[in-house]
């Protein structure tokens, strides 16, 4: 992977032959017939006859074949037509079972985009995405998917929604500016657009730096073609039963015939005396019996919201030592929402009211873009929609009150300035902007604070102490202030109208844990089974989280990151693997590591999780299980069991 985050926009052009125009017609064909079509490229596809000739490869199924021959041939009719019967039955359903499992790339493909702005010889045009190349200056607007990977050149207030690669909900505000570090998560490569995120907010421009399977979901993709399924516990018994029963029946048999010849029996006669004895030992109903047991297990087990998409992995949850679960929208509800308020010199679970809490109330319900779509449902940034709920819930409704304060201008956010401010007419005459953003950013431009005894100095200090024992528990600290205002300033800038601020305090977001799921991991450790959390998100708030679910304890259980794990030899981190509870900023590569690192110490292990970036580690798990509601296609394919609520 070559370093495009560490190179300065006009480097990655020099880089790949190209300008900010972009490329001509005809060295955009040149380059297509170099690269190839910028799709997801299937490895050798098995044959739906290749598919079923592989049922018939299973020793126990050999043995029962053998049988059913050897019956046909010494006149027992019933007994050939039985055997045939049970194992046609059981490479039917194995069949049908891995023909769905190999749906999962054509779900991976689906999630590209058909069609790509481009801009060629300084003029736009809208070209089919596979025809993209390196080179190419692609333009990305609100709502399209980026359709390569690209290195940003221009972001106007961009965010790309990275869900697929990073599993994280919450948007990533991009920039332009090269980023030092080389050995930088996904998530953090903030001056990157993957190929299959999409756009949430704002518009860039950026130069293609990898197409197809080179792009970071091309490996995901490789990933998934590469990583093989591991036969369950049952299957592994079963197997060595076979091997063992048979090798016993052809020793009875060799006895009884040598016994018979010792003493004298007719050559033929000893021999279908042998042959129909190790017939009659072969257990011919055994496939159909584990068969018809599974599937009423499965039965079952859709009676509690879980879907079963392979038999053998109803006994599988029996065997399981590990569960390794992603965080969002597993453990947690995948919605952000206020957990704690700093207002009035104190911290706070909940908000009160009266004095500086109207107003810090009122500044998160309309400095707000976000609000309720046809059917209710809140929409937009989810840090805005957090603070709109938060504020709705405390008795503050932003549509009652925007009438009154009805929004006069406006600074939109942007990385540099780490806040946005808008400004908002008074009922009672004049003007109110409100600013929310970075606490650095609004402590830094606030001369007071707000309190219930009137305004008073900024004691910074205190305030930066208070704010990072907040993030210190896995939240995401806002500031808020307002200024107040006769006339709107002749000019609406950030450094006419950020300035002089009253601050009103902080609140800290972040997406909860589900109330069912801290109740859920007593129950597994209580069975002696280890719970770990594998996040795209960063330490400090995976580990808050799984304090709080009890994942994550005083008892020198470790936190890994990714740029640590990747440090680390196969040998060496299945040396500590068995101490790692929680895993954080981690690729979709690395969650396998971590699967096939277990498997290689004898665990048996799970592993739940609802994004494209969890497949690879479903596929491989000896149980992959797949959220229903908010998992995604590509998941479900790649799973054994998919939760249905």
């Amino acid at each position: 992977m070559m370093d495009w985050h560490q190179r300065s926009a006009a480097a990655a052009l020099d880089a790949l032959r190209t300008s900010a125009d972009g490329l001509t017609g005809a060295e955009a064909r040149r380059r297509l017939t170099e690269h190839g079509p910028n799709v997801l490229r299937e490895g050798k596809r098995r044959t739906a006859l290749g598919m079923l000739a592989g049922q018939f490869t299973d020793f126990m199924i050999l043995v029962l074949l053998g049988a059913a021959v050897i019956s046909g041939l010494i006149g027992d009719v019933v007994d050939t037509i039985a055997i045939i019967a049970i194992v046609v039955l059981n490479a039917v359903i194995g069949f049908v079972q891995e023909y769905r499992a190999e749906r999962a790339m054509e779900a991976l493909k689906a999630m590209a985009a058909p069609t790509a702005t481009v801009l060629r010889e300084g003029t736009t045009s809208v070209v089919p995405a596979a025809e993209i190349v390196p080179g190419d200056i692609v333009l990305l607007e609100a709502g399209r998917i980026a359709p390569a990977d690209l290195r940003l050149l221009e972001a106007a207030l961009l965010r790309l929604a990275e869900a697929p690669l990073t599993g994280e909900s919450v948007p990533v505000e991009k920039t332009i500016a090269p980023l030092p570090e080389a050995a930088l998560a996904v998530g953090d490569r903030k001056n990157m657009a993957f190929k299959g995120t999409t756009v949430t907010y704002g518009r860039g421009r950026g130069v293609v730096v990898a197409t197809g399977m080179d792009t970071e979901f091309g490996r995901i993709a490789t990933l998934l073609q590469e990583a093989e399924e591991v036969k369950t516990p049952l299957q592994r018994r079963l197997a060595r039963f076979g091997q063992r029963l048979s090798l016993a029946v052809l020793a009875i048999c060799a006895v009884v015939f040598a016994a018979g010849l010792a003493r004298g029996e007719p050559p033929l006669l000893i021999f279908l005396t042998a042959v129909s004895l190790a017939v009659a030992a072969i257990p011919e109903a055994l496939p159909a019996v584990v068969t018809i047991s599974l599937a009423l297990g499965a039965r079952k087990l859709v009676g509690k919201k879980a879907l079963v998409r392979k038999l053998p992995a109803v006994e599988t949850l029996g065997s399981v030592t590990y569960i390794c679960s992603d965080k969002t929208g597993t453990l947690t509800i995948n919605r952000m929402r206020v957990e704690e308020w700093y207002c009035d010199g104190a911290v706070e679970r909940a908000p009160a009211s009266g004095g500086p809490w109207d107003e810090l109330l009122l500044a998160m319900a309309l400095s707000n873009d976000a609000g309720p779509d046809a059917a209710g449902t809140i929409v937009g940034d989810p840090t805005e929609a957090a603070l709109y709920l938060a504020a709705r819930d405390a008795g503050v409704e932003k549509p009652k009150e925007e009438p009154q304060f009805a929004r006069a201008a406006e600074l939109p956010f942007d990385s540099e300035r780490k806040c946005m401010t808008t400004l908002h007419r008074h009922p009672a005459g004049g003007f109110i902007s409100f600013t929310k953003g970075a606490v650095e950013a609004v402590l830094e431009r606030s001369t007071e604070v707000l309190t219930s005894a009137g305004p008073r100095e900024v004691r910074r200090h205190e305030l930066i102490e208070v704010s990072e024992r907040m993030a210190a528990d896995g939240l995401r600290v806002l500031a808020v202030g307002l200024r107040r205002w006769a006339v709107l300033p002749a000019s609406v800038s950030s450094e006419s109208v950020e300035r002089d601020l009253t601050l009103l305090g902080f609140v800290g977001i972040m997406d909860p844990p589900r109330e069912e799921a801290r109740e859920a991991v007593a129950t597994c450790r209580a069975a002696g089974i280890v719970p770990v959390m594998i996040t795209g998100d960063h330490a400090l708030t995976a580990r808050a989280i799984a304090r709080r679910l009890g994942i994550l304890d005083d008892d020198g259980a470790a936190v890994m990151t990714g740029p640590e794990l990747a440090a680390l030899p196969l040998e060496a981190f299945e040396e500590r693997v068995r101490q790692v509870r929680v895993y954080a900023r981690v690729a979709p590569e690395q969650k396998l590591k971590i699967v096939t690192a277990l498997q290689d110490q004898g665990e048996f292990v799970a592993m739940t999780g609802d994004g494209v970036n969890d497949a690879p580690a479903l596929k491989r798990a000896d149980i992959g299980v797949a959220m229903g509601v908010t998992g995604t296609d590509v998941a479900k394919e790649s799973s054994a069991m998919i939760l249905l609520d």
